[in-house]
């Protein structure tokens, strides 16, 4: 818990010490409580002195407006370092997401991240504050009243002595026995998060095949797994408050009839027993406040070690230290026998990728699902860095490029077209914050998207609602196609993403790119006609290069090429026939 406590101590020490320094000045003026009422009792009301009563009654109403203003003073501190921790929690850990690779990303899971910065993140802070005010709050009271009662009677204290530690026995050994087991509640609850997850986001597939039913008795099988490991911690929790109680109330049993033997003995006064019962339940209330922040802090505890972990994990990519490659370069891409290995795979994704990209030329990707077409693109920018051989960018290879010297060279369209919350100019402006309206536009109109903006209501000021759903498949992968190109990047990277076009529109998509000056084209496709045209093609089949040439030669020497072409030619010239016969 070092890591995390470090975001505490280094920005918040003055309120982590003056927070419980305040409930300590609150804790003194209880402690001083049961003396007063002792004092009313054996000289006040003993006898008859209501001057004394009355005089008695106002210092315990000071000592309480007092107390109100200390525990008051206490609690903004705490709440104030614990929001803070939080807040700066979260700030490293999502600095820390963003610095994993995609390999960690996919190992490590979304929703499992997600759980980390809200849930898990959301109880330590819980933790945090507790802590703060009850800590040190709670074991002062404890020995405080035992140490008090000892100055009013020796023999009666030994009652105290031995029911406390009796008492620190129950809370330790069910805060031992709870720490693992609120650790696999946590797994469990990621399950959950995962399951849903997976459900909202693929919703209408499951609803395309009917399988409402299987998903309900999965997520039940999970829910009810989660449900069971919960009651059990719950079992083991709630032992301590009775277990509590029943061992303070025979300490005051006890307590109670040893005291009045004693005061029938003359030994002593009506006032101390009654002093040593009020400090008798102040150490059973203090104690089930501490039951309760152990239990708290167990799953704090638990929580944190979650955050930790993703805190300490270490970025597989390594920074290096060059911002540019050599100018002039003749290649902007290069491929030396790259080799790619996701983690825990038995094999290889792709082996043995060798290839050159001159500048300013358009590179066709195309091969059958599977064939590695996204990873080989995704190791340019560094998204996936390749387990053997190497990949160079203007003659440099990318593992000595600064990482965002080496992205801001590129500008890459994803397969899955993502847009966010905001205006069109908003999303626009991702690929360059400084782009001008007519940048902007100009970009569009060579995304063929120009159109698009032009109709709807307030033009770059049109709302885009989150994942684009107010837009059509076809509309959101041009806006994406023309955020990249607002970057004016020197490689362009399509990885698929021209899918939900039209052929007549990702024909002038083509026709638009072919203007670019000065801009490396990456087109990964799995049709023939969206490649046909590019300077050099790349045939992908398991991983493997099965053939580079243009459309003319592969045609004529590759079979995996040729077998792609054939069977979408063949599939075009029926539909074509199809039409004509009708």
């Amino acid at each position: 818990m070092r890591k995390l406590l470090k975001h505490l101590t280094d920005n918040y020490l003055k309120e982590t010490i003056l927070a419980p320094l305040f409930k300590m000045l609150e804790a003194i003026l209880e402690l001083l409580v049961p003396l007063v009422v002792a004092a009313i009792i054996d000289t006040g009301i003993g006898s008859g002195d209501t001057g004394y009563v009355v005089k008695m009654a106002l210092l315990l109403a000071a000592f309480g407006i007092v107390g109100l203003g200390f525990a008051v003073t206490a609690q903004y501190f705490s709440a104030k370092a614990a929001a803070g921790f939080a807040r700066s929690v979260n700030g490293a850990l999502f600095r820390k997401i963003q610095e994993f690779s995609y390999a960690q990303l996919d190992k490590t899971g979304t929703s499992t991240l997600i759980t980390r910065m809200t849930g898990d993140l959301n109880q330590v802070q819980s933790g945090v504050n507790l802590t703060l005010r009850l800590l040190l709050r709670s074991p002062f009271v404890v020995f405080g009243a035992m140490i008090m009662a000892f100055t009013i009677d020796f023999d009666m204290a030994l009652i105290f002595a031995g029911a406390i530690p009796v008492l620190a026995l129950v809370v330790f050994g069910v805060m031992f026995v709870t720490i693992p087991l609120y650790n696999k509640v946590r797994g469990g609850l990621d399950t959950v998060l995962r399951t849903t997850r997976e459900n909202l986001t693929g919703v209408r597939v499951i609803r395309a095949f009917h399988k409402e039913q299987d998903e309900i008795q999965y997520f039940s099988g999970e829910n009810q797994s989660l449900t069971r490991q919960q009651k059990k911690v719950g079992r083991i929790a709630a032992l301590m408050n009775p277990l509590t109680f029943v061992i303070i109330n025979l300490a005051i049993i006890l307590l109670i009839n040893n005291g009045a033997v004693r005061v029938e003995a003359g030994i002593l006064t009506q006032g101390a027993v009654v002093a040593l019962y009020n400090y008798m339940s102040q150490i059973l209330v203090e104690l089930i406040k501490l039951a309760n922040l152990i239990i708290n802090i167990t799953k704090s505890i638990a929580c944190g070690r979650r955050i930790e972990k993703v805190l300490e994990t270490e970025a597989m990519q390594k920074d290096g230290i060059e911002k540019n490659g050599f100018e002039g370069y003749l290649y902007a891409v290069e491929f030396r026998k790259a080799s790619l290995r996701y983690p825990d795979a038995a094999e290889n994704a792709l082996s043995d990728i060798d290839f050159t990209a001159e500048r300013g030329s358009t590179v066709g990707i195309i091969g059958g699902t599977g064939s590695g077409k996204s990873s080989l693109v995704n190791m340019i920018g560094r998204f996936y860095d390749a387990e053997e051989g190497e990949v160079f960018v203007d003659g440099l290879n990318v593992r000595d490029y600064e990482i965002e010297a080496l992205r801001s060279k590129i500008g890459i369209v994803p397969q899955k077209a993502v847009l966010f919350k905001g205006t069109i100019r908003e999303n626009m402006k991702w690929g360059n914050e400084n782009a001008t309206d007519e940048e902007i536009f100009k970009a569009l109109e060579l995304a063929q998207a120009k159109e698009i903006v032009e109709k709807k209501d307030g033009g770059l000021d049109h709302m885009i609602e989150q994942g684009g759903k107010n837009l059509s498949g076809g509309q959101r992968q041009r806006f994406t196609i023309a955020r990249a190109l607002v970057k004016k990047p020197e490689i362009l990277i399509l990885d698929d993403s021209a899918s939900a076009l039209d052929y007549a529109t990702d024909a002038a998509l083509r026709k638009s790119l072919k203007t670019l000056e000065n801009t490396t084209v990456f087109i990964v496709s799995q049709r023939t006609s969206s490649i046909q045209h590019a300077d050099k093609i790349v045939v992908l089949d398991d991983g493997e290069v099965a053939g580079i040439g243009t459309h003319d030669e592969l045609l004529q020497s590759c079979e995996v090429y040729k077998e792609i072409h054939n069977s979408q030619f063949k599939k075009e010239s029926d539909g074509k026939e199809g039409v004509n016969n009708g």
